[in-house]
């Protein structure tokens, strides 16, 4: 009999296991892909209609891990028509380029759709139900059941001997939840029934950059000049249109720049050193953890670590420092400055080495996230976390333009919240007010763009899972949601044998643990792991 194998999801997650996955296996195999949508292969972040077509994605082409073929490969076949119309230069193609989402998604589809066609001519059964949502799951002796429940009709049950969750990111179909306030910029259709006036946007990263633009389009439009730079102009009717990105800090992200890919290694925070001090079991592996990293930043920029004065600064003290002279500055001042900046070091192929070292480190300092106490886990997350997302967030040149065009046009600030701040959405009025060292401003319509968080295990959508204790809380504390307490292969941690057959790569509630999962090359390093050791059960269980 052949192993079967359910996937519960069907975006770049589930695309990359199961690549990963049809590569090694040699046995017989019988594949479900469960997807709750009309279309699979695509994921939420880059589904049409769910974006808007001016939405970019923040990770470059060369960074994309291939499928059947690379972005560029991809790219470089399609039909000229095509292209135009997915937003894509025909004649700038380039390996640093960054594309919209529904491009990206449409890359996935023809790549999900080519990689199914070659295991079914390999003898490899994959079935596709889409509009079919997996209502439930439960552990049975030696086998996982699903309660699938179609779009038309009757719900039923189906057993498997592994099943993947990979269900992605988990935003409400309607994401203004009350009248003027959206928990979300998703779908982005929804933001076009925001009328032309002040608009209030929690978050300033790529995904409140995601929100002005898209808002922006409905009530103007930018325009590429003569000189190579981006105007924004108001619609007639809309000249009351106002937007305002709010984030604790004040500050805009800053433009993405020029290093090598693949990584080049590290010399002294590297993953073995990392691994030593958590098989060393030290009680003070965090602050151990620093000192290796402030140790490679040393050796790799003198010049930053003395401008900074790395050599006495401690990890409570650091992200102040890194953050000081941007905080210390006029943001639109520094967000021109920085994307300058980051042109010349394109033109002339240089990289800064203080940044590329961070942008190194971060997936280094992941691995010791899982093993810290609840205690040092939020002092990561205070102190350390934010720098990091600060060097690997980094945005499209192209976005930074669309923001600097809307302040041009006055039609975007940005504001500091600080700690002591207050966002009601609750009140008599719609959308929200935000109160910010006792002044008081109300926004009849706002958004909140600050991206995925962390769900708790409450959340989680297969209850009977729960119920069972297959799936368990990452922490007992109740300092926050900490999601499902998985292991090194992403088998939830539990003693009921059946977790060894259930892998949960659902990003919400592994994010507590594991802070920087989201994106495509975490899908990508994600379904290696997850493909290898499925291919090794489906050895198992055929012997």
């Amino acid at each position: 009999m052949p192993t079967t194998i359910a996937f519960v999801g069907a975006g770049p997650t589930t695309i990359y296991t199961l690549r990963a996955f049809l590569e090694r296996v040699t046995t017989q195999t019988a594949i479900t892909i469960f997807e709750d949508q009309p279309r699979a292969g695509l994921g939420t972040p880059y589904r049409p209609g769910w974006n808007d077509p001016a939405m970019l994605s923040n990770i470059a082409s060369i960074e994309i891990p291939p499928i059947a073929e690379t972005l560029l490969e991809w790219l470089r076949r399609q039909p000229r028509a095509r292209l135009v119309r997915l937003g894509v230069d025909p004649d700038g193609i380039d390996d640093h380029e960054f594309y919209p989402r529904l491009a990206l998604g449409e890359n996935f589809l023809d790549q999900f759709h080519m990689m199914i066609a070659g295991a079914r001519e390999r003898g490899i059964a994959i079935e596709i139900a889409t509009r079919s949502r997996v209502a439930d799951i439960a552990a049975e002796q030696g086998r996982l059941a699903l309660s699938i429940a179609p779009a038309n009709g009757a719900t039923f049950e189906q057993s498997f001997d592994q099943v993947v969750l990979a269900t992605g990111h988990q935003w409400p179909e309607e994401p203004e939840v009350r009248p003027g306030y959206f928990l979300s910029p998703w779908p982005a259709t929804a933001l076009q029934r925001i009328a032309p006036i002040l608009v209030g946007i929690r978050g300033s990263s790529l995904t409140a950059i995601d929100a002005a633009v898209a808002l922006a389009n409905v009530h103007g439009s930018f325009i590429e000049t003569e000189c190579a730079t981006v105007e924004y102009r108001v619609s007639p009717g809309a000249e009351n249109f106002r937007m305002t990105m709010m984030s604790r800090k004040g500050l805009l992200p800053e433009a993405d720049f020029f290093h090598p890919v693949p990584y080049e290694p590290l010399s002294i925070c590297t993953p073995a050193a990392m691994e030593r001090l958590i098989v060393d079991d030290c009680a003070n592996l965090l602050e151990r953890s620093y000192d290796l990293f402030r140790r490679e930043l040393e050796a790799a920029d003198p010049a930053y670590a003395a401008h900074v004065g790395l050599s006495d600064v401690e990890l409570d003290d650091f992200a102040d420092r890194y953050f000081a002279d941007r905080s210390s500055a006029n943001p639109w001042e520094w967000a021109q400055s920085n994307l300058e900046e980051a042109r010349a070091n394109y033109d002339r192929s240089f990289t800064v080495p203080w940044r590329y070292a961070i942008l190194r480190m971060h997936e280094v300092l992941a691995l010791i996230v899982p093993k810290l106490d609840d205690d040092s886990l939020e002092r990561f997350n205070q102190l350390f976390k934010p720098v990091f997302v600060d060097e690997y967030a980094t945005v499209p040149h192209l976005s930074i333009e669309r923001l600097l065009a809307l302040h041009r046009a006055g039609c975007l600030e940005i504001t500091a919240l600080g700690k002591d701040h207050r966002v009601d959405t609750r009140g008599p009025e719609i959308g929200a007010t935000v109160t910010v060292e006792g002044k008081r401003i109300h926004y009849p319509a706002f958004i909140d763009a600050t991206g995925q968080r962390p769900l708790a295990i409450e959340d989680f959508p297969f209850p009977t899972l729960r119920k069972q204790g297959v799936v368990r809380d990452a922490s007992d504390d109740a300092a926050g949601p900490k999601g499902v307490d998985v292991d090194d292969a992403f088998h939830p941690i539990s003693d009921q044998p059946e977790a060894s057959r259930l892998f949960c790569l659902s990003i919400p509630f592994i994010l507590g643990r594991h802070p920087f999962v989201q994106g495509i090359t975490s899908s990508h390093e994600m379904g290696e792991i997850v493909g290898a050791r499925l291919a090794i059960a489906a050895e198992e269980l055929t012997q």
